[in-house]
């Protein structure tokens, strides 16, 4: 299940590709198919371990697409262990909201993105995670959780101010929106609720068994509800200087 639009991002045969907070490695996973050379980064070590064992499987098994090729290794947004400039693309899906210095992890961001080169955000849509956090307080609570809620003007301003230059956003997921509402009305924690069970079953199997209806009705719907904000950008050749928000005098 992707996020991040590849067409929109520019992804091409051969280009260098960090996929920052990889998680579970989808979207590193689907640049490899396309003949990317992918970093995958996580700060979690069984995350890493994870995709680093996926990655060696499809290599095997040939599903990479020469000249693509895979590595994973954990790493600090805040300080990533690369030098300027050496990605062409670069992807953090669902990642900032994680993130306490959100902005100077777009920062190192923009660092090691080439001039030219293109990078795709996805955060939580301001209105379906307001609606989580109005349900459940465990939801957004727990250590490692979602810290704060994106508006789409809060999030161009953070990329504006990392020296990036907004080329185009969309929505995502809509049809996921519903299963965390009702995940944050019956507990988020309780997998033995009936209504989350059974929606859950509805996701899994669209995801292994996608149907034109069900796309159709969720491409309509990611407008109005889609879980996930999308925002690409791209470094100027010549990049400008970075815009600091001022100090704020302490209350």
């Amino acid at each position: 299940m992707l996020t991040v639009d590849y067409d929109r991002l520019g992804l091409r045969t051969g280009d260098r590709l960090l996929d920052l907070g990889c998680g579970g490695g989808r979207h590193a996973f689907e640049a490899l198919r396309r003949g990317a050379r992918v970093v995958a980064l996580d700060r979690d070590h069984d995350e890493v371990f994870d995709a680093l064992t996926i990655i060696a499987a499809m290599e095997e098994a040939g599903e990479t697409e020469a000249p693509g090729a895979g590595a994973a290794t954990r790493g600090d947004a805040l300080s990533l262990p690369f030098p300027d400039g050496v990605f062409d693309r670069v992807i953090a899906a669902e990642v900032l909201e994680h993130i306490p210095a959100d902005g100077a992890a777009l920062e190192e961001l923009a660092r090691v993105l080439r001039p030219g080169g293109t990078i795709a955000v996805t955060v939580p849509r301001w209105l379906p995670e307001r609606i989580c956090w109005a349900l459940s307080d465990e939801y957004h609570g727990k250590p490692g959780g979602h810290i704060r809620i994106y508006t789409a003007s809060r999030l161009a301003s953070r990329l504006r101010a990392a020296g990036l230059e907004l080329t185009g956003s969309h929505h995502a997921h809509a049809l996921h929106s519903p299963y965390w509402w009702l995940k944050c009305a019956v507990g988020v924690d309780d997998d033995q609720a009936l209504l989350p069970r059974l929606y859950h079953r509805f996701l899994a199997w669209d995801i292994t068994k996608p149907t034109r209806a069900v796309r159709f009705v969720e491409r309509a719907l990611d407008p109005l509800i889609g879980k996930s904000l999308v925002m690409y950008a791209t470094k100027p050749a010549a990049a400008p200087a970075l815009v600091r928000e001022p100090a704020r005098a302490a209350a």
